[in-house]
């Protein structure tokens, strides 16, 4: 049944990587927006390093298993920021590693506000192990070998508004669509072309209201669009209690619920954990998906970081 249940995963995942790009998943994406919006980049008034690891569907073979490590600044008087995004991702036998460099040029809009243009490049590296799957058909040619060693260029762009407790942006993280085509006798072909069509739009937006000095709410919500598909959405509720404790919950349409608890140690180290219950028939076969995530704000010499960062 295991190895029926990884073959399973494997093709969806490899049909999916094949036909088109598709972006990872983080439950905890409002914490950290720089993998998906380029112009987030130095944000913040220090550097900046995030690292989220996420464990898909766990006890599902084959399940997705994702981590994403990002550090980013300001520069010249926060008229700039730079930043460099790393990901892997292991799901079924796709293997894949992104690395991307962020930059982001800032124009303060009155007293509280910036708006951020922001570009990202870089390269992608995937492979699929097709013939470790185990076909149930033999001689299927299409997965007797593996897939070539793409390596390939990638960029993408976004615009980001903030004030120190209100953002909105919208972005097209990847605009260069990566994958491999089947010819008719089962050979491999690599793709590698900018296909409008298959650009992922990206749409966050998110608020912190003070209901008293020892309570924050904070809405957000993420909206991502690709033609000739439904329109999947993230709506979030997290609460700030006493500047100490993180504690929300998520609905990703169509797909899960989930539960965050966190904890600021202080004003520059978050440490954060969310739970997903799949709304699927998935959750029969899992135990649901854990994600876990470690931020720290540096603090510079003359720049003291006194609350904790809301974005």
């Amino acid at each position: 049944m295991k190895k029926t249940i990884i073959i399973l995963i494997s093709v969806i995942f490899i049909s999916t990587a094949t036909k088109a790009q598709y972006d990872a998943m983080f439950t905890q994406y409002m914490f950290n927006e720089m993998y998906i919006n380029p112009a987030y980049t130095g944000s913040k008034e220090a550097m900046a390093i995030n690292l989220t690891h996420r464990q898909q569907w766990v006890n599902f073979p084959g399940r997705p298993i994702t981590t994403s490590f990002t550090v980013h600044g300001p520069l010249s008087n926060n008229k700039m920021g730079l930043g460099i995004s790393v990901l892997n991702e292991q799901i079924g036998k796709l293997s894949r590693n992104l690395v991307y460099l962020n930059y982001a040029y800032r124009v303060k809009i009155g007293e509280n506000g910036h708006l951020s243009f922001g570009i990202m490049g870089g390269i992608h590296n995937q492979v699929n192990k097709l013939s470790e799957l185990k076909p149930t058909e033999i001689g299927d040619a299409q997965i007797s070998q593996n897939t070539p060693n793409i390596i390939s260029p990638n960029f993408g762009s976004g615009i980001y508004y903030y004030t120190k407790k209100f953002y909105v942006g919208i972005s097209i993280p990847r605009m260069i669509d990566d994958s491999y085509l089947f010819n008719s006798t089962g050979g491999i072909i690599k793709s590698t072309k900018i296909d409008p069509n298959k650009f992922h739009y990206y749409f966050t937006v998110g608020k912190v209201f003070d209901v008293n000095e020892n309570l924050k709410i904070k809405p957000q919500a993420m909206v991502k669009m690709v033609q000739n598909a439904p329109i999947q959405y993230d709506l979030n509720v997290n609460f700030l209690i006493k500047n100490k404790i993180w504690a929300g919950v998520s609905y990703r349409s169509g797909a899960d619920v989930s539960a965050l608890i966190g904890v600021q140690v202080n004003s520059q180290f978050l440490v954060n954990y969310s739970y997903d219950y799949s709304l699927t028939k998935i959750q029969k076969y899992s135990q649901g998906s854990h994600e876990i995530t470690l931020g720290y704000l540096f603090s510079y010499k003359q720049r003291k970081v006194v609350t904790p960062r809301y974005f």
